[in-house]
């Protein structure tokens, strides 16, 4: 696939997934919010730099007790230096959750399948569409407000819809879409456990990309967790195929 596809991705998941806590540290970038997505609170190590890489790791895991977080950092095939896996797994580093970076290559603006009749397809301001995602994966209440905050606050336009039962009322679905120019990336996509295996997260993807389409968008891209089968499953049937890997690394201990 086309390196400088992958490599404008890398820098607009970078921007979909900003926090207003975040600061730089010779060529890492630290992330440093409190919710629950760890590309929002963990190091991006975007350049060399000129320290010694010990020296950066008593200095960024500093940052991150002094936020109350645990320090990670993330692995991308950008990652500079080239080898700095490589050095933190000498160090005893483990390997934390494998995502793959899937990719939609020529997004058509087209309609999608109708609806069933007790569906309806909902918009949601940044904090609505918080908490409704955060209650849908039970997550706290500080997750839920630290992922309105970094919505609200964020330097690419945020767009979330809901799939809604509407004879009671109760979201079946969930997702949103950041678009950026012509590169739009899908996440938060999540279907209520009771309600899996009947469409639902296809349906509303395929909706948020036709609405990001007839915006301007023309390539898409997602994040997914590499042994999250399923899903791949859906999301190749959308065209989405397989760009890139990464992982996070964490102390030991």
């Amino acid at each position: 696939m086309n390196i400088d596809l992958l490599s404008r991705i890398e820098d607009a998941g970078l921007n979909a997934s900003a926090p207003t806590q975040q600061r730089w540290l010779d060529g890492w970038l630290l992330r440093l919010s409190p919710g629950k997505a760890r590309r929002a609170r963990c190091v991006n190590a975007l350049a060399g730099g000129r320290l010694p890489l010990a020296d950066k790791l008593a200095l960024a895991g500093l940052a991150f007790a002094e936020a109350g977080l645990p320090l990670l950092i993330r692995i991308t095939r950008f990652t500079q230096p080239a080898d700095l896996d490589g050095q933190l797994a000498a160090l005893r580093w483990t390997v934390l959750d494998p995502t793959r970076v899937m990719v939609l290559s020529a997004l058509q603006a087209q309609p999608p399948p109708p609806l069933p009749p007790d569906l309806s397809l909902e918009p949601l301001q940044a904090e609505a569409f918080a908490q409704t995602v955060g209650a849908l994966r039970e997550s706290p209440p500080s997750e839920r407000a630290a992922h309105a905050h970094r919505l609200r606050h964020s330097p690419v336009p945020y767009c979330g819809y809901v799939l809604r039962d509407r004879n009671t009322a109760q979201v079946l679905a969930c997702g949103q879409f950041a678009r950026e120019g012509h590169l739009v990336g899908l996440y938060d996509v999540f279907t209520h456990p009771q309600a899996r295996g009947r469409g639902l997260a296809r349906a509303l993807c395929e909706r948020l990309l036709s609405v990001s389409a007839s915006e301007g968008g023309k390539q898409a891209y997602l994040q997914v967790a590499a042994d999250n089968d399923a899903a791949m499953r859906i999301y190749q049937r959308l065209g989405f195929v397989d760009g890139y890997a990464y992982h996070y690394r964490q102390p030991p201990g």
